[in-house]
């Protein structure tokens, strides 16, 4: 029987809760839970791609190298601070999947691909800085930054001033054949962490990096349309999608069919920080694979798997 393949993007709180300053033990302790979670899948005989955000990471990596600079080391740019931390996010989880995959006694192989996501440097995101990264700051540190390093900074729902950094729709994932291959071999695959390194080709036909981030719900239904998978799943902080969220007549998403979602979608329920992409993303996925994708909390992923808990989205 052939395993049913499932791509899992792990939402922030899955590696960082509020609150936590991001030590690496905290968020190793993090991915431990996660871990967990997904080898309840692998159990149950799914095959499993597993992508990850990396918005606080990335941004503390800027941030680091922004200190490094004053002291004589030169910094390195943001899309190479995006490959840190894929290799960083991607090396804690799949020490934490090997560990729990040994505890439950199987075998199977996990592997991080540093994995390029072709964008087009002349997509309108880059004229347009929507996409906040790093820690929280006051509005004193925000107009210090934007003075001295010409950056983009965004006050960010009452809860402070963020950096912001231009979001381009991801096209084509470089690496698939080679992310294809280790799942044929049952490998499970962590891959375009934080919505992939950010390239573009030049004029000489020549890959190079360019500074953004992907969203990573899109880059996720990018990667699960090209690998053909069964199901998409998105795993954040809350077990449904809402319409009026957290006003007095807010109603849960459960099961739900595509053009109603899309309905909703376009009559704005759902902001662009937060619940917008990942509505976006799975809208995508349903309409270009016409196969079911959910949207839920992390502690729920065996059953999104199986398309029995969540916002469960159908064509």
């Amino acid at each position: 029987m052939t395993k049913k393949r499932v791509v899992i993007a792990l939402g922030g709180n899955a590696i960082l809760q509020p609150g936590q300053k991001g030590t690496f033990e905290s968020q190793l302790e993090n991915i431990k839970i996660t871990a967990k979670q997904l080898v309840s899948l692998v159990e149950r005989g799914y095959q499993l791609l597993i992508t990850h955000g990396n918005g606080p990471q990335v941004g503390q990596v800027y941030l680091q190298q922004k200190a490094a600079e004053k002291e004589g080391i030169p910094s390195m740019p943001l899309h190479a601070c995006g490959a840190f931390t894929q290799g960083l996010l991607g090396y804690m989880i799949q020490q934490c999947l090997f560990n729990e995959m040994k505890k439950a006694g199987l075998k199977n192989n996990v592997a991080t691909v540093v994995t390029q996501v072709l964008v087009s440097k002349d997509d309108p995101a880059f004229k347009n800085p929507t996409k906040p990264i790093g820690p929280f700051y006051s509005e004193d540190h925000a107009k210090k930054a934007m003075e001295e390093f010409g950056e983009v900074w965004k006050e960010d729902s009452g809860r402070g001033w963020r950096r912001v950094v231009p979001s381009p729709e991801p096209q084509t994932i470089i690496e698939i054949d080679a992310i294809k291959e280790l799942l044929s071999k049952g490998t499970i695959v962590i891959a375009s962490g934080g919505g992939g390194i950010p390239v573009f080709l030049d004029e000489n036909g020549e890959l190079k990096g360019i500074d953004a981030v992907i969203d990573k719900d899109l880059a996720a239904e990018k990667m699960a349309e090209e690998i053909d998978a069964d199901i998409f799943v998105i795993l954040t902080d809350v077990p449904y999608v809402a319409i009026n969220y957290k006003k007095p007549d807010q109603k849960n998403l459960m099961n739900i069919k595509l053009e109603e979602m899309k309905k909703f979608y376009d009559e704005g329920h759902f902001k662009e920080g937060s619940m917008g992409p990942k509505v976006k993303a799975v809208l995508k996925f349903v309409e270009n694979k016409k196969r079911t994708a959910v949207i839920t909390s992390l502690d729920n992923a065996l059953q999104a798997a199986e398309g029995i808990f969540g916002t469960v989205v159908s064509p």
